[in-house]
């Protein structure tokens, strides 16, 4: 059962996930069908069943082997114009945090009520049950369910801030401010990597979010001020 379990996607832990899980399995199920299809009248071919002449000067079969693609695509841009809308829509935030990507480490800035800026790098030397290469020393701290904008950039190169059970992949570029927001549906810590060959050390530039309920968030705003 585990080793079947690894050739699924990472467990969901926001809304977004959930939508590209179901617009996953959504295309799957599509592409399934053609290649079945495909392979059907592969082997009627091979065994000489469409060497009829009235299959082959078949107006209505060519015109329907021209309009099933093209409905197939429909029902697979639909759903994917969707999730790209919800993914960059943003409805009054309550938290803002603003990522900053270094070489090779990141940096979280509070600043909506207390400006705290935390630095975050990677462990040398994880504790026993901590995971190697992933481990930060100052994760992201945000509160499961609630609205929360990120504005992610960078003082150098290029890095891209990815946690994958998210849904979440947004490029730091020096300069520019991008935008993206998440909204975690349940506690605990989730992990992630630098997603852009960023240097030397862009392998060991993990990112680690810890999702907490509101009452522990504003305790820990009040401890870092």
């Amino acid at each position: 059962m585990s080793s079947w379990m690894k050739f699924n996607l990472m467990n969901s832990a926001s809304p977004i996930m959930e939508q590209l899980i179901m617009f996953h399995d959504h295309t799957m199920i599509i592409i399934l069908f053609i290649t079945i299809s495909v392979m059907m009248m592969m082997s009627l071919l091979l065994t000489n069943k469409f060497s009829s002449r009235n299959i082959l000067e078949n107006q209505i079969l060519e015109s329907l082997w021209t309009m099933i693609p093209a409905i197939m695509l429909m029902f697979i841009a639909l759903p994917s114009l969707k999730i790209l809308y919800i993914m960059e829509e943003l409805i009054n935030p309550s938290i803002t945090v603003k990522i900053m990507g270094h070489q090779w480490y990141w940096t979280y800035e509070y600043s909506d009520k207390k400006n705290i800026e935390i630095e975050s790098y990677m462990l040398n030397k994880p504790k026993k049950n901590e995971f190697r290469l992933l481990e930060v020393s100052n994760r992201m701290i945000l509160p499961f369910m609630t609205q929360t904008r990120l504005i992610v950039s960078s003082s150098d190169v290029i890095h891209s801030w990815t946690i994958q059970s998210l849904g979440v992949k947004m490029d730091a570029i020096p300069g520019r401010l991008n935008q993206s927001s998440i909204m975690l549906n349940k506690p605990g810590v989730f992990f992630g990597q630098c997603s852009e060959i960023c240097g030397m050390n862009h392998s060991f530039m993990p990112i680690s979010l810890e999702s907490i309920n509101m009452k522990s968030f504003i305790k820990w705003m009040k401890t870092n001020n």
